[in-house]
């Protein structure tokens, strides 16, 4: 799933954009307010679903600027040609509505998105020790992430698990199975997608192989424990990825995934997990950008729930992800991506990136990456848990 729309910051300034429309159901009798119920939620589930192709657009259009190295994004993105984006989403992220009446598109997973998510995945590599890991992926959507970690890290040890909407993990296999992705994933990643050690269901929207498995999975409906996802590992070091999906839930919905979750492992597997998420939507920006969401038919309860960054670390803790001390082995920390951007990139990097295009845009670039936040726990990583060197607010 891609984030949810930002607002047009122009439209920010002259006071934002007042939310629309009255629920039919008013009008109607118990049987119409069922009915028009169902069919209100297939046609937020094919929303939510549609974002991924935003997803894919603007980290598309991010390899197209240089910010980032991605052989694998243009082969998954189906979306049609790439428009450029401004510096300012690049960079960060980008609207639902027009921009300076450049942008038509919602986007997500551009630059400061993407590599924060690599650095708790570097950081959770090399803290669970040499053995065998486990990458869990929620809403993964046409992501690349299993393949560019192939591509770096040629030795098989980490099994990546994928789950999303059937129709999209559908529509991401057929991809996969293309002879152009085939080629790439065998040139740059050494992975063989057509391989004797490679399944695919007969309806093609789930894929098995020893270290990567896509499942067809709606998170409002994960199976018993006792009948758990096929090749997960309840013994392996396991980190969880929640990129602007658990958003889209309401809070009851969200909460009942990461207990889900929280609970499956045993005490004794180490555990961790990022969400990456909008905040703050109770300023003026935040108003406007769930006004946007709002009159796409997107109501973000979850990101109500969880506003700021206490909210969200103390969300975490509530699912075992607590802090005892500095020299627990557990904790819950969270940084919006301003922060990101100032303390995670390395100043080299800064200054190559400022080198790709000209952006003038700078104050809203730091208006845009305080209402986006990555927040992240861990438990049950031994001595030498590299966890408290990711630089916090709180550190």
């Amino acid at each position: 799933m891609s984030a949810p729309a930002i607002p047009n910051l122009n439209s920010l300034r002259r006071g934002g954009q007042r939310g629309r429309g009255r629920s039919r159901a008013d009008h109607g009798g118990h049987a119409a307010v069922a009915q028009g119920s169902s069919r209100n939620q297939h046609h937020h589930d094919e929303i939510v679903q549609s974002t991924d192709n935003d997803a894919a657009t603007s980290r598309q259009s991010a390899v197209d600027a240089g910010y980032l190295e991605d052989p694998f994004s243009a082969l998954l993105h189906t979306g049609g040609p790439v428009s450029r984006r401004l510096p300012l989403m690049n960079r960060g992220r980008s609207p639902s509505v027009k921009m300076v009446q450049v942008l038509n598109l919602p986007a997500a997973g551009t630059y400061v998105r993407t590599t924060c998510i690599d650095r708790i995945v570097d950081t959770f590599l090399s803290s669970a020790g040499e053995g065998r890991k486990q990458i869990i992926s929620l809403g993964a959507g046409s992501d690349t992430r299993y393949f560019r970690l192939r591509q770096k890290r040629r030795k098989r040890d980490v099994i990546y698990h994928e789950l999303d909407f059937e129709a999209n993990t559908r529509r991401k296999i057929i991809q996969l199975r293309s002879p152009s992705f085939e080629a790439a994933a065998k040139q740059f990643a050494e992975v063989d997608m057509r391989g004797a050690d490679v399944q695919v269901s007969n309806d093609a929207a789930g894929l098995v192989s020893p270290d990567y498995v896509i499942h067809p999975q709606d998170l409002r409906h994960l199976p018993h424990k006792e009948a758990f996802l096929t090749g997960m590992d309840m013994t392996l070091p396991t980190l969880i990825i929640s990129e602007c999906c658990l958003v889209y839930l309401p809070p009851d919905g969200a909460d009942a995934v990461l207990h889900y979750f929280s609970k499956l492992f045993p005490k004794t597997t180490p555990l961790a997990i990022a969400i990456y998420e909008p905040i703050r939507p109770y300023d003026s920006f935040g108003k406007t950008m769930v006004s946007n969401l709002m009159s796409r038919g997107i109501q973000l309860q979850t990101l109500e729930k969880y506003a700021g960054l206490e909210e969200q670390r103390s969300r975490l803790r509530s699912h075992g992800f607590g802090d005892d001390g500095e020299s627990s082995p557990q904790g819950a920390e969270a940084a919006d991506i301003d922060f990101i951007w100032q303390t995670w990139i390395a100043p080299e990097e800064k200054e190559r990136v400022d080198g790709l295009e000209w952006m003038d845009e700078v104050e809203e670039f730091v208006l845009l990456a305080k209402h986006y936040c990555i927040c992240w726990g861990w438990k049950g990583f031994g001595e030498g848990s590299r966890w408290k060197d990711l630089p916090s607010p709180t550190s």
